[in-house]
């Protein structure tokens, strides 16, 4: 019976699933809408929270990032290679679970900087830095062109900006001009006129192929955000293992008297018998 119990218990332990988050921005109801928007003025701060209705575990945590980029325009379409610029992260659990009379409580709250030029913000469900390094807890930036659409687990994102942004790139100097040495201009040939052959027709004027069409979608978004992996457990030291037969004994513990004095024994009587042996050939 208590093997049943434990049998049990350990297969009940550890069930996080992924939970819906909601957002607000300040003066805004809460909400699991996702998709892109367009801004007015940046969303520089998002409150977060677990939505009411659901069962969260115990121990189970939940990522969810802020990420603001700049891009190349102001939407999704326009956006081309995206460069990080700042990103801030937090964790939710149970104590974080809404409810419809809580109005008045403190949430946990996200921010990043105010882009000033053509920009993006993601709000999504892991704690990655998306910002085109390798290594652990980075992964690829976001890149229209080649339909890059990081970050995953995208909840909602913001897209706005009135001007480009300044890479900071200096342009060269221009070259100084230089006055051409004088040579003398070439005499224009006339070129010969084609003429069509006989009993054939010009060919026919080719058609423009088909413009391949853009991503005209933007990525999609959900509110469901996985929990948080766990840290693997560490690595046991290795035991000996019981099938492995024991080595000899050697030590000061090993019977190492009783095998000599039984070696001895042995000695005398094969000495003993020799000599019987040689006493009877010689009477």
């Amino acid at each position: 019976m208590p093997v049943l119990g434990a049998a049990t218990a350990s297969a009940t332990t550890g069930g996080c699933r992924s939970a819906t988050v909601q957002y607000r921005i300040a003066g805004a109801d809460w909400t699991s809408q996702g998709g892109f928007r367009a801004w007015d003025s940046a969303p520089g701060a998002v409150e977060v929270r677990l939505a009411p209705g659901q069962t969260v575990g115990d121990g189970c945590k939940y990522p969810v990032s802020l990420a603001e980029y700049t891009t190349e325009g102001p939407n999704w379409n326009t956006s081309g290679r995206q460069t990080l610029v700042d990103k801030d992260t937090v964790y939710l659990t149970s104590a974080d679970l809404g409810a419809d009379y809580d109005e008045q409580r403190t949430w946990q709250k996200l921010s990043v900087r105010t882009p000033d030029c053509y920009g993006q913000i993601d709000l999504y469900g892991d704690d990655i830095t998306y910002d085109g390094q390798t290594g652990e807890g980075h992964g690829p930036a976001p890149y229209q062109p080649d339909g890059v659409v990081t970050p995953y687990h995208l909840i909602a994102a913001w897209n706005g900006g009135e001007k480009p942004c300044d890479t900071g790139a200096s342009e060269p100097p221009a070259p100084t001009p230089s006055e051409p040495a004088p040579s003398t201009p070439a005499t224009p040939t006339t070129p010969a006129t084609p003429t069509t052959p006989e009993g054939s027709e010009p060919p026919a004027e080719e058609s423009t192929p088909p413009t391949t069409p853009g991503t005209s979608t933007t990525p999609p978004t959900t509110p469901d955000v996985p929990p948080a992996e766990s840290t693997p457990p560490a690595t046991p030291t290795p035991t000996p293992s019981e099938s492995t037969p024991p080595l000899a004994e050697t030590g000061a513990g090993a019977p190492v008297g009783t095998i000599a004095g039984a070696a001895a024994v042995v000695v005398a009587l094969g000495a003993g018998a020799l000599y019987l042996a040689r006493r009877t050939r010689s009477s």
